[in-house]
């Protein structure tokens, strides 16, 4: 029997409370995919908006550390894009974020997009060998990971949708390092979806994320979500000293919201506790007593599943509350203009290889030309995941990239 490509449609209702991504919302393009039709051009425009609506608020709080407004920033980043742009750094060339999460982090990461560059994420804790080899394999012309460059304020706000926005590198279950080329258009529907999928508002949200460092594209979609709505990204903090409204944990560590002491808290902790809206755990597999644990220590908080991968822009499938029961394993169905398929001689019976397509899908590889064009093909992306689709479009996972 010959390979076939099944593709999986599911109604926005099966989402929940709210229909996600009305027709309005998206549209299908020549190229087959859907994109969204009022987007900012680029990173740069997206957050020059939010940082004229809410200059004095504050962007990013780390709980023991230092603090920034949006105002503060936006400034101190135009000034590293200045001294970034007197080393030399020109349209597009790479540069490699080294550092810590917190303000240092988003002043480079920003510096580096003001300048025109495009950012280049590096963990702080992986080994120097992995980091060299980044550096090297993305042609950097320089990496941040000390004292930021200073000069005369610069502020590019040429970029188009398509140019790179990001590069950020992820490992296949092959051992194989991948850069994958994120396009402004990638990495801001990624921002919408997440949007779409919540209902922030506009009076502050707090998002805490729960990790030492900002080493992935989901990191930086979930930063720039926030700071869309004017909101602030709280940083190495401890969710029962301040009151938040998101938990995120963003690189797989549920562990860190389920130590002892947090299942005994204290009744300011508790009260804390009660304010989180959401705990976002898409990153990590969980298991049925972590779930329950969970629930326990977050009583108010919808907990929200789901999967994607770095060369999706770490969007593609969320569970809904309402379906987790009736959906116990499952990582969701498709929304922010994700569409999914099965590849294989199975597909017509719900099982093969999981596809996807969508406005946030990378369309190459840095440099790997052979590789991209065995992994992205008409639009389509090939996961190396095997799944299974029930009949109404919820995912279930049988065996892992470990990308």
């Amino acid at each position: 029997m010959q390979p076939r490509l099944v593709q999986y449609h599911c109604s926005p209702e099966l989402l929940g409370c709210r229909e996600l991504l009305t027709d309005a919302a998206v549209t299908r393009a020549g190229d087959g995919v859907l994109h969204f039709r009022h987007l900012e051009p680029s990173l740069s425009e997206l957050l020059d908006v939010a940082v004229h609506r809410f200059s004095g608020r504050v962007a990013v709080d780390e709980v023991n550390g230092d603090q920034a407004t949006f105002a503060q920033l936006w400034a101190e980043a135009s000034r590293v894009a200045g001294g970034l742009k007197s080393r030399g750094i020109e349209i597009g060339d790479r540069v490699v974020v080294r550092s810590p999460a917190g303000v240092r982090w988003l002043e480079a990461c920003l510096g580096v997009v003001l300048a025109g560059g495009v950012p280049v994420p590096v963990g702080v804790d992986v080994d120097d060998s992995f980091a060299d080899f980044v550096i090297t394999d993305s042609g950097s012309v320089l990496v941040l990971d000390g004292e930021l460059p200073h000069g005369v304020p610069f502020i590019d706000d040429g970029a188009s949708p398509d140019e790179m926005a990001v590069l950020a590198y992820t490992v296949d279950r092959s051992g194989e390092v991948l850069g994958v080329e994120l396009s402004n258009e990638n990495v801001l529907s990624a921002v919408a979806a997440l949007l779409d999928s919540r209902d922030y508002g506009f009076d502050g949200v707090r998002n805490l994320v729960v990790d030492h460092e900002f080493s992935s594209v989901r990191h930086l979609v979930h930063i720039l979500a926030t700071m869309v709505v004017g909101g602030t990204v709280v940083v190495a903090g401890d969710y029962w000293r301040e009151y938040v409204h998101t938990v995120d944990v963003v690189t797989g560590r549920p562990e860190d919201l389920l130590a002892p002491r947090l299942l005994s808290l204290g009744p300011a902790a508790r009260a804390a506790a009660r304010s989180v809206r959401w705990v976002d755990c898409s990153g990590s597999p969980m298991s049925a007593e972590q779930e329950s644990k969970l629930l326990a220590v977050f009583p108010a908080a919808r907990q929200v599943i789901g999967w994607g991968k770095t060369e999706t822009c770490g969007a593609g499938l969320v569970l809904p509350t309402e379906s987790a029961a009736t959906h116990l394993g499952s990582v969701g169905i498709a929304y922010g203009g994700m569409e999914v398929a099965l590849f294989g001689p199975d597909a017509p019976d719900g099982f093969g290889e999981l596809w996807c397509r969508g406005p946030s899908v990378a369309r190459r590889y840095w440099n790997l030309p052979e590789v991209s064009r065995s992994r992205f093909t008409q639009g389509w992306f090939c996961t190396h995941d095997t799944a299974r689709i029930d009949a109404d479009g919820f995912v279930r996972i049988v065996e892992r990239n470990a990308a």
